[in-house]
């Protein structure tokens, strides 16, 4: 049977906090508008149209907030191309681990196709993944389970044989709603719901991920 593990992009596969954090920061005060770290820090993981109604309230108009998006996320690209972004440490030595040991892998974001592609492009693993998934791929964002169902049905994997990557908490209850186990990866303290939690992928035991597999689940989706 197919084994899979479900990387989620930024704060897990790179370190991508900063970049994004100056790219709303920039948006926001061109619009004459304050966002405060907390503020950004509190919508980790979810989509930018979630993230502009709790900022802003449901009232925001639709097409504005779509158009800040849109503007955020070309300012973040912007960012990539002049300062750089790398992967966090152990991401490279997993992935290189798990090809070796017939695991599939696969990006599951909810970051839109565009910032998938120069993420993944700037730190050279376009051809690492077997699959790519990105906003335009699903219809419900983290923390509902979808980009990780889908990601799992690109290889071939059931649910139950798939591991999830994660550095934020929607994105550790989509892939517990999934059915699927979860590595949470933290520097900031406990993501509750990962079956394990550690503040780098460096400091994961050789047999973690099947270790997971082998575990009796004992939880459904």
């Amino acid at each position: 049977m197919i084994k899979a593990v479900l990387w989620d992009m930024d704060g897990t596969l790179v370190d991508s906090l900063g970049l994004h954090w100056i790219a709303w920061r920039d948006i926001a005060a061109a619009e004459g508008m304050t966002v405060t770290y907390e503020q950004f820090v509190s919508t980790l993981g979810k989509r930018n149209n979630e993230i502009l109604i709790e900022w802003f309230g449901t009232d925001v108009n639709p097409t504005y907030a779509t158009r800040l998006g849109l503007d955020k996320e070309a300012r973040y690209r912007e960012l990539i191309c002049t300062q750089g972004i790398q992967p966090l440490p152990g991401v490279m030595t997993w992935i290189a681990r798990l090809r070796a040991a017939g695991w599939k892998q696969a990006v599951a974001t909810s970051a839109p196709r565009l910032n998938e592609e120069a993420v993944v492009d700037a730190i050279g693993m376009a051809d690492l993944f077997d699959a790519r998934i990105a906003a335009e791929d699903v219809t419900h964002g983290k923390p509902h389970p979808e980009v990780f169902l889908v990601a799992a049905a690109r290889l071939g994997a059931a649910p139950h044989r798939a591991i999830v990557i994660e550095d934020a908490a929607a994105g550790i209850e989509a892939g517990r709603r999934a059915g699927m186990r979860t590595i949470g990866v933290s520097a900031n303290g406990p993501l509750p719901g990962a079956d394990i939690v550690v503040s780098s992928l460096a400091d994961l035991p050789e047999d973690t991920f099947e270790r997971l597999l082998g575990e009796e689940r004992g939880r459904h989706p």
